[in-house]
């Protein structure tokens, strides 16, 4: 990490050739006196994304480009960002200028209140109402209600970071909705939301439709497993073979009985198929929560933040 750059902004981009020069403009201006960098990760873009980040490269030593191979999805791209970041104070945020920059100095000032992360949410939203506000509205209040964490705009890319939990994340799939909830379940981190501006996309089309919603569930339900048996696994494991062990039982006792014929065999059989299943279950819970513990044992401090008063050390 070099100690002369205060803020690193991360943005990744996927066939954004027509915002990148009004991006970088934007960032130039919002961050004026600061000593920044901007990191345009390309994400695998089909237009001219890449010759526009290379352009922005020459004319600004401040801008650095990373251009991936293939299409990893905003979460990878994210995270191949945030590895790279110097900058004591990292930011996130789109790529498309429905997020401002000018924001960014007041974000700064909330986290520097003594919070982990700072998150935008868009007050006056500026996209289509039955195609993205209003599957919006459903799944942040579902996403609040399975993790707990009070956070009321989880598709808002605009977050600023403090660099101590930049370096305990690990973003993948489509956890990008759900660094909030990550953050405080792997690492206690102390979140905060703030009003932010949006705007109306004026170039490109948008990379997102209903068609995500089946992932974003499916990345819900893992975020729900792991704030609630990351550290007891035992706990996921055991219950489900001790249901699977009962059911055997009742399958077998079922068909013994049912007396002689094909329920008499079936059952039974099943019976044992399914609580061995559940053994299965409980020994592989035992070895999960062993392999948990002997992680913990040796890298105790990187679970959770350590603070001293209010600085994240």
């Amino acid at each position: 990490m070099s100690n002369t750059i205060r803020v690193s902004v991360v943005v990744p981009l996927f066939d954004e050739e027509g915002n990148v020069r009004a991006l970088v403009e934007a960032v130039r201006e919002a961050l004026e006196g600061w000593a920044w960098e901007l990191l345009l990760v390309d994400d695998g873009s089909r237009d001219g994304t890449a010759r526009e980040i290379r352009g922005a490269v020459r004319a600004d030593s401040r801008v650095r480009g990373v251009l991936l191979a293939r299409n990893v999805g905003q979460t990878g791209a994210t995270q191949e960002g945030l590895d790279r970041a110097r900058g004591r104070i990292v930011v996130t945020m789109d790529g498309d200028l429905q997020n401002d920059p000018r924001d960014i100095p007041g974000l700064v000032a909330k986290l520097e209140e003594g919070y982990d992360l700072v998150t935008g949410y868009r007050e006056r939203r500026q996209d289509p109402w039955l195609t993205r506000r209003v599957p919006s509205w459903v799944a942040n209040r579902l996403i609040r209600w399975v993790t707990g964490v009070p956070v009321r705009d989880n598709g808002c890319s605009l977050k600023v970071y403090r660099r101590e939990l930049v370096e305990r994340l690990f973003l993948y799939a489509e956890m990008h909705r759900f660094i909030p909830a990550v953050a405080v379940a792997t690492a206690g981190a102390r979140v905060a939301e703030v009003p932010v501006r949006h705007h109306p996309r004026r170039v490109g089309a948008s990379k997102y439709g209903l068609g995500r919603s089946w992932r974003v569930a499916s990345d819900l339900l893992a975020v729900a497993v792991l704030r609630s048996f990351r550290e007891r696994p035992l706990l996921l494991f055991g219950g489900a073979g001790l249901v699977a062990v009962v059911l055997g039982v009742v399958l077998a006792l079922g068909g013994l009985g049912a007396g002689p014929g094909e329920a008499g065999l079936v059952l039974p059989t099943l019976g044992a198929l399914v609580a061995g299943l559940g053994a299965y279950l409980a020994m592989l819970g035992l070895l999960t929560e062993a392999a948990v513990h002997h992680a913990a044992r040796r890298a105790p401090a990187r679970s959770i933040l350590v603070r001293e008063g209010v600085e994240a050390r």
